[in-house]
């Protein structure tokens, strides 16, 4: 994200205060969104009946938290929390790519973190609770067998890379250094709430490759030999919408401007 002034908030950041922030956003992100689909969810918590919030839940629990985290955190690293954000805004000419790698590292690990205190949180639980996330996969993503509506991979591939455009480009509409949104923040959250009620049903929505690889990481063998849908193409809808943007959306002397 960037401030809709002549230059991006966080140019004056230091990259171990830009990584510490995407490592705190994309915590927050996946703790909020992993915790809502496997605590709040569903109908029962494993031990008793419970008014379930299903899909609208979950869908809100991640705008929510991307909201919030992008409030937060934006102004200190531009609030990406998302290994595709930051292609996205660095084909763009909006991040240097020399900090590509430093954020992408810093929300792996920031996901991991978030799905890892979501476990913990589980296996305080009597009963099977944590043996029943884990073996539903933990809230991963899949197609085919894993797939919650059994999708096969190529409308789980194409959700994934729509989502993950539209995401881009949002995001890089509301955050137009000169004519972006002081709520940015908010735009991005809901635009990412919309988004989930598609894919939820299709994948589990990942739109993140971040928030995938975390959770895969505990679903198992299965949930892993499919997370490169999930890395691939969310980047690849990234860097189409990146590309097509200064095309479509820029001023002309946007367009036409070098990028740093």
């Amino acid at each position: 994200m960037t401030n809709p002034q002549n230059r991006p908030f966080p140019a004056a950041s230091r990259p171990a205060s830009r990584a510490a922030a995407e490592f705190a956003g994309t915590f927050l992100l996946v703790f909020g969104l992993i915790g809502a689909a496997l605590l709040t969810s569903p109908d029962s918590n494993g031990h008793a009946d419970q008014p379930g919030t299903g899909l609208l839940g979950v869908a809100l629990a991640l705008g929510l938290a991307v909201t919030a985290g992008g409030f937060a955190f934006g102004p200190i690293s531009g609030g990406h929390f998302n290994p595709a954000v930051t292609l996205g805004t660095a084909i763009a000419g909006r991040l240097p790519w020399g900090l590509v790698p430093l954020y992408v590292i810093a929300q792996l690990l920031g996901g991991f973190a978030g799905a890892t205190t979501v476990y913990g949180l589980l296996s305080g639980a009597q009963g099977g609770t944590l043996d029943t996330a884990v073996a539903g996969g933990f809230a991963s993503n899949g197609f085919g067998a894993l797939s919650p509506g059994l999708y096969d991979l190529l409308p789980v591939a194409a959700v994934e890379l729509i989502a993950t455009a539209v995401l881009v480009f949002v995001v890089l509409a509301a955050t137009h250094p000169t004519k972006g949104t002081p709520l940015a923040p908010l735009v991005i959250g809901l635009t990412l709430t919309s988004m989930l009620f598609v894919a939820l049903p299709i994948d589990n929505a990942s739109i993140n490759p971040a928030r995938s690889i975390a959770t895969a990481i505990f679903g198992g063998p299965d949930w892993l030999g499919q997370v490169w849908v999930f890395i691939l193409f969310p980047l690849v809808g990234a860097a189409i919408a990146a590309l097509l943007y200064p095309r479509l959306f820029a001023p002309r002397e946007e367009a036409a401007a070098p990028r740093s």
